[in-house]
């Protein structure tokens, strides 16, 4: 689906990570049995070193708490002119009720404000974004978007090929009614018949498997980004009569730096223009990694942009799917540096 939104614009992105530090080098013995080689390769070829760890009391809500409230403090708004909560996020506090309500009533907000959680991980910030920028076409003015995941407490810590990739991280975005801000442009894609090479087994009701982690079929999951990513752009682009040329940066989800590297080579992209250091200072952080590669890129204490940047936000994984939307980020967009959640 491609669609063409108008009247809306970001304002502010904060992004929360938690404080535990786990290197890469740390775990050589556990996960490599000491090969310090293939350590090596992997750090050098996949841009992993070092993530962050929620503790057991810690939750993707929490630290979208966070994001949230930092940016309230910082936003030129009040809390009452929230109009609706999106929360996307494939690890919430509970099955019901939805982290949506919940941070509702942690943040004291109005009863006229809707809440809806919506199940997405890779590509959930831009469909996150999509239902933000929908919901100004019809009505709201401020919508606050929080996106993020704690896909480290899901996964094998014995599992050489997931432990060391998955890290935790929370956003908050708000999005608010422009009638000056440019169109945007979102592109949306899925494909269901892949949904078993990146899955959660046993985590609904469905219990057809002895599976008690995230299982991922990391070669599928390789080739199915980089054959749909660099067609994805280049669709974007057809769609909204523009030249790569003009494009500032694209922050793709933050998988690894060897698939955004090929990617990038796909497209003919300078490298500098596809950030990925977020990878290797904060891991793949799932559906919360472009807004935090966004914090990391661009953010800046109290400070807005130097100038406005025209950039593709593109996500890609689980489901499967994948999703980009090319806008605009003001010069008075507000971006913080990644805050760190002080846990309880």
């Amino acid at each position: 689906m491609n669609l063409q939104l108008k009247n809306a614009s970001i304002k502010a992105i904060f992004s929360t990570i938690p404080q535990r530090i786990i290197s890469l080098e740390s775990e050589v013995n556990k996960l490599y049995n000491g090969d310090y080689k293939k350590y090596e390769r992997i750090k050098k070829s996949i841009g992993l070193d070092k993530r962050y760890i929620a503790d057991s009391k810690t939750t993707t809500l929490d630290l979208c708490l966070h994001s949230a409230r930092a940016l309230l403090d910082s936003a030129i708004i009040t809390k009452d002119s929230l109009d609706a909560i999106i929360f996307v996020t494939q690890t919430p506090d509970f099955l019901q009720p939805s982290n949506a309500h919940i941070l509702h009533g942690r943040l004291e907000l109005k009863m006229t404000c809707a809440c809806f959680d919506l199940n997405a991980g890779c590509s959930g910030y831009v469909y996150g974004l999509f239902m933000a920028y929908s919901l100004l076409q019809n009505g709201a003015k401020q919508v606050l978007l929080c996106v993020g995941d704690t896909i480290s407490k899901i996964v094998d810590p014995l599992d050489s090929n997931t432990a060391p990739l998955f890290g935790d991280a929370g956003s908050a975005t708000l999005i608010s009614y422009d009638e000056n801000a440019k169109n945007s442009f979102f592109t949306l894609h899925s494909l269901g018949s892949g949904f078993e090479y990146l899955i959660f087994p046993n985590s609904g009701f469905r219990l057809d498997s002895r599976e008690k982690f995230l299982y991922m079929n990391g070669a599928e999951v390789f080739n199915f980004s980089i054959d749909k990513e660099p067609k994805a752009i280049k669709e974007i682009l057809e769609f909204a009569n523009r030249d790569i040329n003009s494009i500032d940066y694209i922050f793709f989800h933050q998988a690894n730096a060897y698939i955004i590297s090929n990617i990038a080579r796909r497209l003919n992209l300078p490298i500098h223009k596809a950030p990925s250091q977020s990878v290797s200072k904060y891991g793949n952080t799932s559906s919360a990694s472009i807004p935090l590669a966004i914090c990391d890129k661009l953010g800046a204490r109290d400070q807005n942009l130097n100038s406005t940047l025209q950039v593709i936000l593109s996500g890609f994984g689980v489901g499967l799917s994948w999703a980009s939307a090319l806008l605009e980020l003001e010069q008075e967009t507000i971006i913080s540096q990644p805050l760190i959640y002080k846990e309880q």
